[in-house]
């Protein structure tokens, strides 16, 4: 039936005007048909009913796992474990599951195909995908399903409007929580605890280790902005569709259920203040017809802060009454639109990252890495939004295939836990992909089905990680139970390059964005600017060295100039990095004295000081002067 749908589908999009709209219904059918074709959760996973029920949620109940946090991936963790037979607990302090789908009311889902389309975020996923319809949802009717979805196993009991307060620990091994339900402090016990929630709140009440932000990169204070979504009536779709479609709007696309683009219109709203900033528009329609509206980014909150979270959402909501005025005169259809309200919580995109047995890296995600240990699939590019109102966000790279692996779930320093979500284990740069719900669910599954098994075999996490046995055995689990593990043998056409290292440097760092394209100009002419910045941002995010950047800042001053950047240019720059004194050299010797340091790869690019550097002299070169700098600091220390 499935695929009569799909022909069906795909028909009208060579047939019906509104091709956007057939895709993506033909893309909805062909994603449930190809995976229905190969596994279906619901058709591996034996009768729920056939379990025995969990104890309800008393104080001192004792369960085999208990899930901290209704988010989706809190839910797949849940779910997870309850099919394995586990006793569970899931506990949420909202009074509804789906965080931040359902209350931040992000109804886009960031999906991740395969080469050919395949959906590699199977599982949990793909039974929710399927209940709501697709990747555009509504709200409402997304909370609902998740609450089915949790009841159908009676081994699964939910305890809403209970909030996390505090580990229960036996040395480094958590045992349990204690958390308020109505006012009352209660504890709950269990033999395994999977930290679900937005903020990895357990792990870190715990004294799991972590970093925030970007703080692996040097720059703690550096926070990608966050979003209040916001909920207009009054729109007449058909109207816009039309503008849309008759290409009155040309960076916009449309469909029956979204319309997405619009970057000029939102460039053209002047904020009240440079704290916000309205991007391009996601619009995705409710089932009322009417619409929530996923754009305007908040600058400069703490995510871990609630009065930051408080004082944002009003700033917010103050601004709203005139973002409606300006789209009533700047979007066709949207004459009549009405402030109806906005989410009852903010998009927040990143807190903290848990430091884990592996945190998966940017390379890790851009060079398609298919670890042994790998539990999830992702696709998704390395989305990182604006961080100030001076950038707009970058996109890194987006790869094709990667695997997230067990050991990224696993944190350092605390047994019997694992965190799911997007502050699981994840390098600052890698969550920009690994962040998204479908990954993140994938996770939740994985969690729960290695939680179950430790049980069954009497190991810890850690243990587990270890065992190429016990891995496997999770793996198979996780697929009969309809997750999606394939090792696609994606081949890395740079890994040969001579200067691959330095790329890999310099991806690390984010000292390079190679956009959707993966264009990381190894080829390109560098100029002068760009390599100050590459070399004074490596100094600083890599090294530690922000007080050597500002000591050599005046001698390096003309390097600001944007002009081409000769090999003879680059070569004084490092050497003054160095503190050598470069006064009586000329451009050949300086290239000679930095080719004898190892700063300069001439056996590969010739020693001609006239020479233009490409972006692969200046990886190379970037690199090479973090390792003398800090091998020169180890020194200093010893």
């Amino acid at each position: 039936m499935s695929f009569i749908l799909l022909l069906a589908a795909l028909m009208g999009w060579r047939l019906w005007p509104g091709r956007v709209a057939a895709f993506e219904r033909a893309r909805y059918y062909l994603t449930i048909w190809r995976a229905w074709a190969g596994q279906v959760v619901a058709q591996q996973a034996p009768d729920p009913a056939t379990f025995p029920p969990a104890p309800p949620p008393v104080a001192g109940a004792s369960y085999d796992v208990l899930v901290v946090g209704g988010q989706p991936e809190g839910v797949a963790a849940a779910i997870s474990a309850a099919r394995q037979g586990a006793k569970v607990l899931l506990v949420e302090r909202r009074d509804g599951l789906g965080g931040l789908f359902t209350y931040g009311w992000l109804n886009f889902i960031d999906m991740n195909y395969g080469p050919k389309h395949e959906l590699l975020t199977r599982g949990t996923f793909l039974d929710f995908y399927r209940q709501v319809g697709g990747s555009i949802f509504d709200v409402a009717e997304a909370k609902k399903v998740f609450l089915d979805m949790v009841e159908r196993y009676p081994n699964l009991a939910l305890s809403l409007n209970t909030a996390f307060k505090a580990p229960i620990l036996e040395g480094n091994k958590l045992v349990g929580i204690r958390a308020v339900k109505d006012g009352q402090e209660m504890a709950f016990y269990a033999g395994r605890i999977i930290d679900a929630t937005q903020d990895a709140d357990v792990a870190a009440a715990a004294g799991v280790p972590y970093t925030v932000g970007a703080e692996d990169m040097g720059e703690k204070d550096r926070r990608q902005a966050v979003t209040l979504v916001f909920h207009l009536g009054g729109i007449d779709w058909a109207a816009l569709e039309q503008a849309v479609k008759g290409g009155r709007i040309k960076d916009a696309k449309i469909s029956d259920r979204a319309a997405w683009g619009f970057a000029s219109i939102g460039a053209a709203y002047q904020p009240s203040t440079s704290r916000l900033r309205l991007r391009g528009l996601n619009i995705g329609r409710q089932n009322d017809g009417t619409i929530l509206i996923n754009a305007l980014q908040i600058f400069g909150v703490d995510g871990l802060s609630e009065a930051a979270k408080t004082e944002a959402m009003e700033l917010a909501r103050k601004e709203l009454p005139a973002i409606t005025d300006f789209l009533r005169s700047r979007l066709p259809g949207f004459a009549g639109a009405r402030l109806l309200g906005a989410a009852p919580e903010l998009y927040v995109r990143e807190t903290r990252h848990i430091k884990a047995l592996y945190q998966l890296d940017l390379n890790d995600v851009l060079f398609n890495r298919y670890f042994p240990d790998a539990i999830a699939l992702g696709s998704y590019p390395v989305d990182v939004q604006a961080t100030s109102p001076q950038d707009t966000g970058y996109v890194y790279g987006r790869p094709e295939v990667y695997s997230i692996p067990f050991r990224s779930l696993v944190p350092q320093g605390v047994d019997n836990l694992l965190v799911v979500g997007r502050s699981a284990g994840y390098t600052h740069l890698a969550a920009g992909s690994a962040r998204v719900v479908p990954i993140g669910m994938a996770t939740g599954d994985a969690a729960g089905v290695a939680a179950a098994y430790s049980l069954q075999v009497n190991k810890n996490f850690r243990e587990l990680a270890a065992s190429s046995r016990d891995i496997k055995a999770i793996q198979d689990l996780l697929v009969k139970a309809g997750a999606y593990l394939k090792d696609y043998h994606i081949k890395n056409p740079l890994s040969d390059h001579w200067a691959f290292v330095g790329l890999q440097f310099v991806n690390r760092w984010g000292l390079i964005v190679a956009g959707y394209n993966n264009d990381w100009k190894l080829d390109d002419p560098v100029n002068q600017a760009s390599f100050y910045y590459m070399t004074a941002n490596a100094l600083k995010r890599a090294a530690g060295r922000g007080d050597l950047v500002a000591a050599r800042a005046a001698a390096l001053e003309p390097y600001l100039e944007r002009k081409p950047l000769t090999r003879g240019a680059a070569a004084f720059l490092l050497l003054t990095y160095l503190g050598e004194d470069t006064a009586a050299l000329d451009p050949a010797a300086a290239v000679a004295r930095a080719g004898a340091k190892g700063l300069l790869p001439l056996d590969k690019t010739g020693s001609d000081p006239q020479g233009i550097v490409t972006g692969a002299e200046a990886y190379y070169a970037t690199e090479k002067l973090c390792a003398l700098v800090a091998m020169e600091n180890r020194r200093e220390d010893k």
